[in-house]
């Protein structure tokens, strides 16, 4: 569940952390802060999936608090059922891999009853939700479909959503909701299709699993000889060696360490991610800064051979 993309964002993150500590973190704590960032990564995956059953929780609560009020309308004594009943949800509550993880976890939303009582609201006032409610009959795919729009359209793009989750865990980043927030609606596709087992696991493969620490690893050993690349192709005309900044020379050290020894990785789709990267974590510049010199650096290693693919 966790990809390569995620998991290169967090090996960059914790390189320039670890650069910037100047020796004050450890080779040893940096690996572990970066397993348990993408541990949370992983944790965020099961708290937006249990999400959709406490926004459930709450309109069921409320539909039951109407039927008890001093004067109740013919609507509050029999309210429309079909989202608290919806069959999704109940297959989601009913998932023992999904119940297990939150409780193990002790992952809880309702220590912010606000949040999830105005996200709600906001789900109530959706067209997906109007429509949804409408529908003359439904069904196991459009009980999914319906929290496949909300997902997309209500509940990721929430502007209080990435607060609140920063709130619960200082792991929890605008990285990890874009991409986490994908494989919770690639989930919900899986439950319409009845899956025998539609929560993902957190990773895809062993291989993935270790490529997060072996990469970070390899780069640390690495980067005083990708450093000395990356001097060699800098244009001091128009780059100084001294101020190029230090997230650019992290991007394309560990873009180069993942080149030089994942040869089952094709080499523009390791440009590509880095270059992306850099665009999003350094300066307006980087982009076009760590494409030039990458190539530069990568064209000499195919030259001497050092890389053949």
């Amino acid at each position: 569940m966790i990809n390569r993309v995620l998991i290169r964002a967090k090996v960059v993150q914790m390189l320039y952390a670890y650069m910037v500590s100047k020796g004050a973190m450890t080779l040893t704590t940096a690996k572990k802060e970066l397993t348990k960032s993408l541990d949370k990564s992983y944790e965020l995956y099961n708290a937006l999936l249990k999400l959709m059953i406490e926004l459930t929780d709450v309109q069921d609560l409320r539909l039951d608090e109407a039927k008890h009020k001093f004067l109740p309308t013919e609507e509050d004594l029999n309210p429309n059922m079909r989202f608290v009943e919806n069959e999704f949800v109940k297959r989601l509550r009913a998932d023992q891999t999904l119940a297990d993880f939150v409780d193990d976890k002790k992952i809880n939303w309702r220590d912010d009853e606000l949040f999830v009582r105005l996200l709600l609201d906001k789900i109530l006032r959706s067209e997906e939700y109007q429509e949804y409610m409408e529908m003359p009959k439904t069904s196991l795919v459009r009980d999914g479909e319906v929290w496949y729009q909300l997902m997309k359209k209500v509940v990721l793009p929430d502007e209080n959503l990435l607060e609140h989750l920063q709130s619960m865990s200082v792991y929890y980043t605008d990285d990890d909701l874009q991409i986490i927030g994908q494989f919770v609606m690639k989930t919900i596709r899986r439950f319409e299709d009845e899956e025998a087992q539609p929560i993902l696991p957190q990773y895809k493969n062993d291989d993935d699993s270790k490529f997060g620490e072996q990469l970070f690893s390899k780069a640390v050993a690495e980067m005083e000889e990708n450093n000395s690349y990356i001097d060699q192709f800098v244009k001091t005309e128009k780059w100084d060696v001294e101020r190029i900044a230090l997230m650019d020379r992290v991007v394309m050290c560990t873009a180069l360490t993942e080149i030089r020894n994942y040869p089952s990785i094709p080499v523009n789709v390791s440009l590509n991610e880095y270059i992306e990267l850099a665009k999003d974590y350094s300066t307006p510049r980087s982009g076009q800064f760590v494409n030039g010199i990458l190539n530069a650096v990568v064209n000499k290693l195919r030259a001497d051979k050092v890389i053949i693919k």
